[in-house]
């Protein structure tokens, strides 16, 4: 009894696919037929009838007249359920090829809160980086923040919505030690990705400034991790010389001098095989996601597998259920043949 009230429910019904949608348009002619059969019977010749005197009692059973009718109708409207095809579609996709691993090495020092980009460095490399995450599929990415010091804060991973969050949480202050340790940031990258089997592994590391702070030498680094396979890009974020930063107490735009040490960023990039991009802005920024996007690509292959039920048995044998039972009662006492 449930299954059959479970067929007539309204979530059931709208989580099919239709084959025939239109079909079900129909549903809506089926009381047509009905006042068109009382139309003409209306004009036929009647059949005198004499009754006694007086009003005739009214009665409940005289409301039965109506069942055969109301039957008819629900078998011709799950007879036309069943012919529009309801469907239910399960797809599962499966991927195969080889990714590749990323990290994200991201300088979150104090320089870059400077607003020649905007709201400002930080922000701006945190949503286009987001972005960039967006569009990666198969590959793992980890997530690196530095300044003075440089921490992992998410391993290789494919969780993009862990990925996300923890590229959210990058704010100015979270590293103590303030500077720029290009360096040590290198030296987590490679330390990440080094036991990687990918058959390509990068590490894009966005900075701002020169390499001021950390133990470990920026060039010793990048050559450690060519050794371990991995290709560096590098990208220098702003614009060098004075450059918007915040307001002074009198709420007057102030203005702080920056620079961008272009030659080792450079030498970074061409020690591990890989190439340096300058933005200056947001948009150019963008391009620069967009190009490493374009030059790092997985060989993924996606495999989709469609099983397709039909659902429309159970409201065919209903339909056909109801006709017999229509045909019973037209044999009996409920049904007028003066009006058939």
């Amino acid at each position: 009894m449930n299954d059959f009230f479970s067929l007539l429910r309204y979530t059931t019904l709208a989580g099919y696919q239709w084959q025939e949608p239109r079909l079900l348009l129909l549903i809506a002619s089926v009381p047509l037929l009905f006042g068109l059969r009382w139309v003409l019977a209306r004009r036929r010749a009647r059949v005198g009838v004499a009754f006694g005197p007086g009003a005739l009692p009214r009665d409940w059973v005289a409301a039965l007249r109506f069942l055969p009718d109301l039957v008819l109708g629900l078998a011709l409207s799950f007879a036309i359920v069943a012919l529009a095809r309801p469907q239910r579609t399960d797809e599962r996709v499966e991927q195969s090829g080889q990714g590749i691993d990323i990290v994200l090495a991201l300088d979150v020092s104090g320089s870059m809160e400077i607003q020649d980009l905007r709201p400002n460095r930080l922000a701006a490399a945190k949503r286009l980086a987001t972005d960039f995450i967006n569009s990666r599929a198969g590959d793992r990415l980890a997530l690196v923040a530095f300044a003075g010091e440089a921490y992992s804060l998410a391993p290789l991973t494919t969780d993009y919505d862990l990925l996300r969050e923890q590229l959210a949480s990058l704010r100015f202050g979270m590293i103590k030690l303030d500077g720029t340790a290009i360096g040590t940031a290198l030296g987590v990258a490679t330390n990440r990705l080094r036991e990687s089997t990918a058959r390509s592994k990068v590490c894009i590391l966005l900075s701002d400034g020169e390499s001021n702070a950390g133990s470990l030498d920026p060039q010793l680094a990048a050559r450690l991790a060519h050794a371990y396979g991995i290709r560096i890009y590098t990208i220098g974020l702003g614009k060098d010389g004075f450059v918007p930063y915040g307001k002074n107490e009198r709420g007057e735009t102030r203005y702080v001098q920056t620079r961008l040490d272009e030659t080792t960023m450079r030498a970074l990039a061409a020690a591990a095989e890989g190439q340096f991009f300058r933005a200056t802005d947001t948009d150019g920024l963008r391009e620069v996601f967009k190009q490493i996007n374009q030059l790092e690509k997985s060989e993924i292959k996606q495999l989709r597998f469609r099983n397709t039920k039909d659902f429309y048995p159970p409201y065919l044998r209903l339909a056909i259920a109801l006709w017999l039972l229509w045909l019973v009662l037209k044999s009996t006492f409920l049904s007028n043949p003066l009006e058939d």
